[in-house]
């Protein structure tokens, strides 16, 4: 089938689309074009309905709630990374669903930066989202270091992209510590976390990525990378819900040491309520938990990890990349004369789940794409992310949103509005 513009050649694709019945396991809005799952994925049916399981269990059993019902609470954080550790390629003694993903971030820098003579910095990229640069920052501020002198930053050559080779190069004798995104968060650029693994480990540097933007999209052999640690967020590409708990994952090499910050859910279980003064971790990840788990907001994510064990990565990741194929094609055909840059790699090992745009209007053309009922994501100063979801769009998701991007450049409406974000972006 040969690709063409029209919107018959999308309804052929959706035809052939092998995961369209899941649509309707999600609440897609009537005449809402939803490209923003990369930020928060849409809710489905079984994630409320996990959800109300749980609510259920609170009801009947109040306290019991811990020991009974159909998830017992005190195992719920382990039941969850059983369903979680395929998705990443790891055993399920080395994945725990709890914190967030700066708590979480916080707890990993505590237990495996140990600074020593010369090696005392944290490297890390200025591509990165804020928000692990701040847990870094204020991590070395507690071992007396400043971030100006102490936290090494791998540049981009080009502001939307990072190099393997300019990131190895950075890793110098002085470094302790690597934390990278597995996928840029702006521009969708998917790191070579087994080469950089490697790369850091011949140099004896533990290496751990934040997996916020690929897990759920991208397939993950972590084990097989032989990766030190890694953290994410469970609400965007996993569907968790707003605030959804997060997820952490520590190699198994690393097992019988005392996590950085210790607090009594990271109990062996079997001691937990013994209530001692002197902490026992647990023997696996699950040593790394800190408070009670917040089973509310871990609860969504049972229904959602059902979907994904019957879908599996491969599965989902075959439709992502062709969903964003499909969005690159049209916008390269139908949008050449509106000075958009496609600021994502076009390679298929290098693109994670959404498209970048780069434009100078872009704070204005999402607003002018919300009124006609397209949910993008501004990205400060000049971007938009379009993020075609496997499991609930559809390929004339793709080309309405393209059709609707089209008219308002060539109308110019998106010049009502003024070019800046707003409170949320």
């Amino acid at each position: 089938m040969v690709k063409n513009l029209t919107i018959s050649y999308a309804k052929k694709l959706d035809e052939l689309d092998e995961l369209k019945i899941y649509r309707d396991e999600f609440y897609v809005q009537p005449g809402v074009l939803y490209m923003d799952g990369n930020s928060l994925g849409l809710l489905s049916k079984r994630a409320e309905q996990s959800l109300l399981t749980i609510l259920d269990s609170w009801k009947r059993y109040g306290i019991d709630g811990w020991t009974r019902g159909e998830h017992p609470w005190f195992y719920f954080s382990e039941t969850l990374s059983e369903m979680c550790a395929p998705l990443i390629g790891a055993l399920k003694e080395e994945v725990i669903i709890t914190g967030s993903t700066t708590t979480n971030l916080h707890q990993l820098i505590a237990s495996f930066y140990k600074p020593t003579g010369e090696r005392t910095k944290i490297l890390a990229d200025e591509l990165n989202f804020p928000s692990d640069l701040y847990a870094i920052s204020s991590q070395l501020s507690m071992h007396g270091f400043d971030a100006e002198n102490h936290m090494k930053f791998v540049k981009s050559r080009d502001g939307y992209m990072l190099t393997e080779e300019d990131i190895i190069e950075a890793m110098t004798d002085d470094v302790a510590l690597i934390v990278l995104p597995s996928v840029l968060y702006r521009s969708g650029q998917i790191v070579k976390m087994k080469t950089l693994t490697h790369a850091a480990h011949e140099r004896n540097i533990l290496i751990g990525f934040d997996l916020c933007h690929s897990i759920g999209s991208v397939p993950h052999q972590l084990d097989e990378w032989d990766v030190d640690f890694a953290f994410w967020c469970n609400y965007k590409h996993l569907n968790g819900g707003p605030g959804s708990t997060g997820g952490l994952y520590v190699n198994r090499r690393h097992f019988g040491q005392k996590p950085g910050l210790a607090g009594w859910f990271g109990s062996d279980k079997e001691k937990q309520f013994d209530l001692a003064t002197e902490f026992t971790p647990a023997s696996d990840a699950s040593a790394y938990q800190i408070g009670t788990p917040n089973i509310l907001s871990a609860a969504p994510l049972y229904g959602s990890l059902e979907m994904f064990a019957e879908v599996g990565m491969d599965a989902i990741r075959n439709k992502s990349l062709k969903l964003t194929d499909y969005m690159i094609f049209l916008i390269e055909e139908e949008l050449s004369e509106y000075q958009f840059t496609i600021a994502n790699p076009l390679d298929h090992d290098r693109r994670g789940g959404h498209i970048y745009l780069v434009h100078e209007e872009a704070a204005r053309i999402c607003k002018a794409l919300k009124e006609h009922q397209v949910i993008p994501d501004f990205r400060s100063p000049n971007g938009i992310r379009l993020a075609p979801i496997a499991l609930y769009n559809s390929f004339q998701d793709v080309w309405k949103t393209v059709q609707i991007l089209k008219k308002i450049m060539k109308e110019e409406l998106y010049k009502k509005y003024e070019n800046k974000r707003d409170v949320i972006a």
